[in-house]
């Protein structure tokens, strides 16, 4: 009798695309049981860039997804955007929706002349639980406004006015937008793309490695501690100083750079986290399921081992496990880091 799954649910992986060799990175432990375990890869850079610690496949190649965005908006600056500081936070944001972002995707618009009709990303309900509840308790529906890369896509059009480039097609890979953001990444990260894709809000998407994006987010961090005049400490500084626009309230990163004075810190869906220091140390992780709750305790675990004092984020290290409404476990990293670098990656970045 045949089988009513589908052939296509047997088909396997094509042997040319190589699994990344991931290691268990965090545990769901429930009364004392490991439940589940998140696999995955992670990096710690230190201060002088050299790799202090490692887990998995940090050189594999990933999509870094939104945790790409401080470097467009770093991009974009070089380009002559000039922004407040809380809209230039912004720009570099995966934001809740809530009305300071919707109202200040608008504000970046109007400083250019220019109307939600010119945004080319996709359209989406706000991405915070309660401000989309709320959204949608009034009446409101998937918008270009409420998606959560509305504010890098206002300044993207912003900039191409700044510039006299063309709005219109602004996301195209050739647009001379996306070519100097291109050449920021490919700088800020020491790393040309091993691969190009196209990102769910329709930006053109870069293929990295865990190390390269640590030592990205590592200069930005710097850059904003010398408080240097460079475009890399005006986002840098602009993300410390409105943490609330980079994401939420309730929202982890808002919190981390929050507790962590002289962090620059960005997620990215698929389960990406940097976290970039004011010595110029950083983390870098990614969770191979894309489970965007073992983010917080591996990255957190990463910081420690850089010699962070991490008790300040104890209450978002972890999650708990629940059982019947009531915490009966909790996520928690793996002894996961390696700490015996051997050549190319022990060398300084």
């Amino acid at each position: 009798m045949p089988s009513p799954v589908s052939s296509a649910a047997h088909t396997a992986a094509p042997a040319q695309l190589a699994l990344p060799q991931h290691t268990p990175l965090v545990a769901a432990i429930r009364d004392g049981l490991v439940e589940s375990v998140h696999y995955g890869s992670a990096v710690a850079l230190s201060a002088v860039g050299s790799v202090a610690a490692t887990a998995g496949d940090p050189m594999a190649p990933f999509y870094p997804r939104s945790a790409l965005k401080p470097f467009q908006a770093v991009a974009m600056v070089r380009a002559g955007l000039e922004l407040p500081a809380d809209l230039l936070a912004l720009a570099a944001a995966s934001h809740s929706g809530a009305a300071e972002h919707r109202d200040g995707a608008l504000r970046i618009l109007e400083l250019q002349g220019l109307a939600p009709t010119d945004l080319e990303n996709s359209t989406d309900l706000p991405y915070g639980t309660a401000e989309r509840e709320d959204w949608l308790r009034n009446g409101g529906s998937t918008s270009q406004i409420t998606q959560n890369c509305s504010g890098k896509h206002a300044a993207m059009a912003a900039t191409c006015v700044i510039n006299g480039w063309p709005v219109q097609g602004y996301l195209e890979p050739s647009h001379p937008l996306q070519q100097l953001v291109r050449q920021t990444v490919s700088e800020l990260t020491g790393e040309e793309p091993a691969a190009v894709s196209t990102d769910g809000c329709g930006t053109p998407l870069f293929a990295l490695t865990l190390r390269g994006m640590a030592r990205g987010f590592g200069r930005i961090a710097r850059a904003a501690a010398l408080d240097d005049g460079s475009p890399e400490a005006a986002v840098g500084l602009a993300m410390q100083q409105h943490p609330v626009m980079v994401a939420g309230e309730g929202r982890d990163v808002t919190g981390l750079m929050r507790l962590l004075p002289g962090a620059v810190a960005k997620d990215g869906f698929e389960g990406v986290q940097l976290v970039g220091l004011a010595d110029g140390s950083a983390v870098a992780v990614k969770i191979s399921d894309g489970g965007d709750r073992a983010r917080m305790p591996a990255t957190v675990y990463l910081l420690a081992a850089l010699g962070v004092d991490t008790e300040p984020l104890a209450g978002i290290a972890t999650a708990p496990v629940l059982g019947g409404g009531h915490p009966v476990g909790q996520l928690l990293a793996t002894d996961f880091l390696n700490t015996n670098q051997s050549t190319p990656d022990n060398e300084a970045l």
